[in-house]
């Protein structure tokens, strides 16, 4: 998939609700990624069947204390994130100022969710 060519919305759903070879849904997660939408890529990854691209995404996620990402890509991945995970996301979200993720984060800690 060329860059700036990404699928609209209806598109998209259409591309994941349907059949679509492995090939194109990691050329279609990469296209995402490029443009620096780790979120979008996350269910391409999947249907690529991706574990390694994902677990970079899931580390990348905790590393920057990206609740949002991290839950996609564990869901995805179908592996709960961990009690270390929330740990380091509340660690790394507060570093960066986003006080509402390192609470929520925190929260997941304190009810020891995995």
């Amino acid at each position: 998939m060329a860059r700036g060519k990404l699928p609209d919305p209806l598109t998209r759903r259409h591309l994941l609700e349907g059949e679509m070879p492995e090939a194109r849904a990691l050329a279609t997660a990469q296209a995402y990624l490029a443009e620096g939408r780790s979120l979008e890529a996350v269910d391409f990854l999947a249907r690529a069947g991706a574990q390694e691209e994902l677990a970079a995404l899931r580390a990348e996620a905790v590393a920057a204390g990206d609740l949002f990402l991290l839950r996609a890509v564990a869901r995805a991945a179908g592996q709960p994130p961990s009690n270390k995970e929330w740990v380091a996301v509340a660690a790394a979200a507060k570093e960066a100022g986003m006080e509402r993720y390192a609470q929520d984060a925190q929260r997941q800690v304190e009810r020891g969710e995995e």
